[in-house]
């Protein structure tokens, strides 16, 4: 019998090459398959459509959540030589406002408008009053706070002076002095009889005036310079559709430096949206095209205006649904819309039959409703 041998570099060669070709096909057909999926993936695939809502009652359904009713608490402080005070007197009481703001994200930021967070901003007008309330208080803190009262009694000693401090500001040569009525001047006499002394009392009584003014200790009062007075926040937080008067604590984020851009946001102070929030409002799905939107197209705006006048109900806060049409083309920053809308509603997402956020509500004319007008969406993304 004779005994066949294989050749190292022949028949056994051929024969582990026959066993190895199926691995390499299957590996390459994998290498091919994960290619071509990977680039047809990266390349041919459409960003996802976005589905008209297409009612009232559907834009509503869909982010009735997503929009939150903010309260702002603020007050005006004073800085006394590096201590700060808040001041809580009859002329400096705290203040509160309502807005509308809405999660914009999963990380519990929420849009709404720069004088919502900065009412005393709000207008000319506003900040005319403003700047001469911190004045008067400026003044009337000089007038009765003396250096040898101690940081930690600032306060209650202004509260239990207040009644006597006095605006006038003698370097001016004008002001309000406390007890005196609108329009009459500070009297420099002092007050009381007037006494009639003869020729032989005269001398004993100016000798006694001498004396009792000697025995009068002089009081040094803090400066002007010493004295800072501002207004701040307060305390600032929102409550959810649904909800039963429960806040949840915000800190300021951002405010618009723009005058003419009226946006700003605000955080939850866990940075994380509440979990019943099923849908936020994308601002990837916003018109940033505002030359689209034209006079007669549907405006649908979800909001708090009033405030708690019209949020609170025996079942919980509850969000509100106006619509309209636009009445006016865009100028670039502000369109024209005629919803019903009053004061809270401002921060309010103003949306397009779809559901297509087109701006946010800023302002209005209080003699007449219908008459509202938005921040054009394209601002957001650059602010």
């Amino acid at each position: 019998m004779k005994i066949r041998k294989i050749g190292p570099n022949n028949d056994l060669h051929e024969i582990k090459n026959t066993k190895r070709k199926p691995y390499k096909i299957i590996f390459f057909a994998v290498v091919i398959l994960s290619t071509a999926t990977f680039f047809g993936f990266k390349y041919l695939k459409k960003p996802p459509v976005a589905i008209c809502l297409d009612s009232d009652t559907k834009v509503y359904n869909e982010y009735k959540d997503a929009v939150v009713l903010i309260k702002h608490s603020y007050g005006y402080f004073a800085k006394i030589k590096g201590k700060e005070i808040q001041l809580t007197t009859q002329d400096a009481k705290e203040e509160t406002v309502f807005g509308t703001g809405f999660f914009v994200d999963r990380d519990g930021k929420i849009l709404t408008n720069s004088h919502v967070l900065q009412p005393w901003n709000s207008s000319d007008q506003e900040q005319e009053k403003v700047n001469t309330t911190i004045r008067n208080l400026k003044l009337k803190i000089a007038s009765i706070l003396t250096t040898d009262i101690s940081e930690e009694e600032y306060q209650s000693f202004i509260e239990r002076n207040w009644q006597i401090a006095s605006a006038y500001d003698e370097s001016e040569g004008e002001g309000d002095y406390e007890g005196e009525g609108e329009g009459e001047e500070r009297s420099e006499e002092p007050a009381g009889e007037e006494f009639v002394s003869s020729d032989d009392t005269q001398e004993d009584t100016t000798k006694v005036t001498t004396d009792i003014a000697a025995a009068i200790p002089v009081k040094e009062y803090v400066s002007k310079e010493d004295i800072e007075v501002y207004v701040k926040t307060v305390e600032i937080a929102v409550a959810l559709h649904d909800s039963d008067d429960q806040w949840l604590s915000c800190e300021i984020e951002k405010i618009s430096e723009d005058a003419n851009i009226d946006l700003g946001t605000v955080l939850l102070t866990d940075h994380k949206t509440p979990q019943s929030v099923v849908n936020i409002i994308n601002l990837d799905n916003a018109v940033e095209d505002d030359a689209s939107l034209n006079p007669g197209q549907k405006a649908i705006m979800i909001g708090y205006p009033l405030g708690m006048d019209l949020a609170q109900t025996n079942s919980g806060i509850k969000v509100q649904l106006y619509d309209g049409k636009i009445s006016k083309e865009s100028d670039g920053n502000k369109i024209q819309y005629s919803i019903t809308s009053t004061h809270g509603a401002s921060g309010a997402p103003v949306f397009n039959e779809c559901g297509q956020l087109i701006a946010v509500n800023f302002s209005g004319v209080d003699e007449v409703q219908g008459f509202n007008f938005g921040i054009v969406a394209k601002h957001i993304r650059n602010f």
